[in-house]
């Protein structure tokens, strides 16, 4: 006990305390990535359908959306749709609710435009040479042109998973418990910034497990060239 004490600069049943009380944050941080990813990819994929469409009052809106979530602070965002709601309607949302909002439309803006330039890199001739062998549009698009599309916007959005790891941190921002949240509460308890880095510790775990999976995912496809 006492050479916990002497390490961590905090009481030793503090710090035990402490584990898991950061586990259930780093639940917090899975639920809130795992549900921005099950609705941000998919919306984003219509996003950058709608950016590639010869609609051009449909493509300009979109970059008009594009624009405002990208060049505006998620931290900003993440207050407006926990507070704009009662300013405006007289309601209340709930933080959870308030925060998942905030991140899919943040992220699906960048999604969007990650899998928007996939699909503007494959070659004309790609769509051509669908149509000289008698496929649909559809058929062109989801049998020729999505595999390499899939397999070129794999490391950019790896990378957009990793950074979401760290962005649900910004959480905090509204009161939404997770790592972060329990990391300041806990540090300010004790006096003591051992809660931090055991924060950063957690955070690197979960990184490191996202570029795993991307990794793998990544030599799977190396088939696909």
């Amino acid at each position: 006990m006492e050479f916990i004490e002497s390490i961590t600069g905090m009481n030793a049943a503090a710090f035990l305390s402490m584990i898991p009380n950061m586990l259930i944050g780093c639940w917090e941080v899975i639920q809130i990535f795992l549900l921005t990813v099950l609705f941000a990819v998919p919306l984003g994929f219509l996003v950058a359908l709608g950016r590639t469409s010869r609609f051009k009052i449909l493509g300009g809106i979109i970059r008009i959306y594009q624009l405002i979530v990208r060049g505006t602070p998620l931290m900003l965002q993440l207050m407006f749709c926990m507070y704009a709601p009662s300013f405006l309607f007289g309601l209340t949302p709930h933080r959870f609710a308030a925060c998942i909002i905030a991140f899919v439309v943040n992220y699906a803006a960048y999604f969007g435009e990650i899998f928007r330039s996939g699909i503007q890199s494959i070659p004309q001739g790609q769509y051509e040479a669908g149509k000289v062998l008698g496929y649909t549009k559809t058929q062109v698009f989801f049998h020729i042109v999505l595999p390499q599309v899939i397999k070129r916007v794999i490391p950019p959005t790896g990378s957009e998973f990793m950074v979401l790891v760290k962005d649900t941190a910004l959480a905090q921002i509204i009161a939404q418990p997770q790592l972060f949240d329990i990391a300041i509460k806990t540090a300010a308890k004790n006096v003591s910034i051992t809660p931090y880095i055991a924060a950063g510790i957690f955070y690197l775990i979960m990184s490191a497990v996202v570029e795993f999976a991307f990794k793998k995912l990544e030599s799977k496809l190396d088939y696909y060239r």
